[in-house]
């Protein structure tokens, strides 16, 4: 696969990604955490200029990159995101009760594909851990969401969802109900619109009169006619919109790495034409008003650019950290203002799904 434009390593990155592309991902991974944790990582998100700033779903973000699900399971980070330049976050996903997640290995560089795949399984801490932190790194400037997960051996997974809004909604900016996981049995259940449905109506009473929006994140490998009618009882039920989307169960023919057999979802370079196709097409359909959050296979400020002209109000990315390190955040949204300015949009809000796809 042909590199993403400015996909090598950014700035003093370099001098740590030869050590750790050859630890274990998952190693390296948790690694990294503990030395943002810890406050070794130097501040690198740079400057936000006004064009990047963006209203949605109610919250004001200093710009619209953010960190996707995934990366900080636990919220152990939560409190450091901002110094990595990120607009906002989203820890999890946790679940009501603390579970160990899938056996290791279950992390996957394909390093020759910009891509990763992964079937961690939700491992996490749970909900009373992942609260504390939630409450003591909530901060007015950023917002910060939790994304919400069934418990793999639950036999009532509705009614882990129902707690964990119970939960986290009077502390959370914003909530992600996760119903798109390859990884788990009870992943990706509540994709059927007829069992949303019932969920989502729970899930709004579960939330009483508290305002704190919530999201349904979608998979990737849904038709365009699935992801509409997922759309469509979402924001019947006056949800504040869509993730579009998660890991993708597909194998592309473009592959070339040894790993890419194995089980999991794939994430990175590889999702990024389809997610943002599928992207498009919902944001046709649902008009101007809902929140739209775009992921999958942003690595550069062009991929951002990318998903905002196709209808993202805001942009998350991971996979992108692993083969660019934190300067990463930075660089796109330098790269982001550019290109605004270069096309005439005062703002990211002016350019929302104007319509025009970037493509590899």
């Amino acid at each position: 696969m042909t590199a993403p434009s400015s996909s090598s390593p950014v700035g003093w990155y370099r001098m740590a990604w030869p050590a750790l592309r050859h630890l274990d991902p998952e190693t390296a991974h948790g690694l990294a955490l503990r030395l943002l944790r810890l406050g070794l990582v130097p501040p690198a998100g740079g400057p936000d200029l006004p064009s990047l700033h963006v209203t949605a779903m109610g919250l004001s973000f200093a710009n619209p990159i953010g960190v996707a699900a995934g990366f900080d399971k636990n919220a152990l980070v939560a409190h450091r995101l901002h110094w990595l330049g990120f607009g906002f976050g989203e820890v999890g996903g946790v679940t009501p009760k603390p579970q160990s997640g899938n056996p290791r290995p279950r992390l996957f560089r394909l390093d020759g594909d910009f891509a990763a795949i992964n079937r961690m399984g939700f491992n996490n801490e749970g909900e009373a851990a992942v609260a504390a932190r939630v409450r003591a790194a909530r901060r007015p400037d950023f917002p910060l969401g939790v994304n919400l997960a069934s418990n793999t051996d639950s036999d009532q997974p509705a009614e882990d969802f129902v707690r964990l809004v119970q939960c986290f909604a009077p502390i959370a900016d914003y909530l992600t109900i996760d119903v798109s996981c390859p990884n788990t049995k009870n992943g990706r259940m509540f994709q059927d619109p007829l069992r949303l449905d019932d969920l989502l109506r729970r899930l709004l009473a579960a939330r009483d009169r508290l305002r704190t929006p919530m999201l349904v994140k979608l998979a990737s490998d849904l038709s365009e006619a699935e992801a509409l009618a997922i759309a469509e009882v979402t924001l019947r039920h006056g949800f504040a919109g869509l993730v579009v989307a998660n890991t993708s169960a597909a194998r592309p023919s473009s592959l070339t790495s040894a790993t890419q057999a194995e089980r999991g979802g794939l994430s990175g370079r590889p999702i990024f034409v389809a997610s943002t196709a599928l992207l498009a097409a919902i944001r046709r359909a649902v008009g101007p008003a809902p929140t739209l959050v775009g992921v999958g296979g942003v690595f550069n400020g062009a991929d951002a650019y990318g998903k905002i002209r196709a209808g993202a109000n805001l942009v998350q990315l991971y996979t992108a950290l692993v083969f660019r390190g934190p300067p990463v955040v930075g660089a796109i949204k330098q790269e982001l203002a550019a290109l605004l300015a270069q096309d005439g949009f005062a703002s990211v809000q002016d350019a929302v799904g104007d319509g025009r796809l970037t493509s590899d």
